[in-house]
């Protein structure tokens, strides 16, 4: 047989850590200097303007 679990302990305990999950990722989405957000604003522009130049214009594109 298995031991007695209580179950409010238990739903208590998994909701902590999915809040500490999504602290984690709110941490790393948000937790950025300003220096490193202007740094990955021009790595997202360079790769659009690089993106951009390969680009095809004509009627055959679709």
């Amino acid at each position: 047989m298995g031991d007695v679990v209580n179950l409010k302990r238990f739903k208590k305990r998994n909701e902590r850590e999915a809040s500490a999950k999504q602290a984690d990722a709110n941490r790393a989405r948000f937790g950025r200097t300003k220096a490193e957000r202007a740094l990955d604003e021009q790595a997202k522009d360079r790769a659009g303007n690089l993106l951009d130049q390969h680009r095809i214009d004509g009627g055959d594109a679709s």
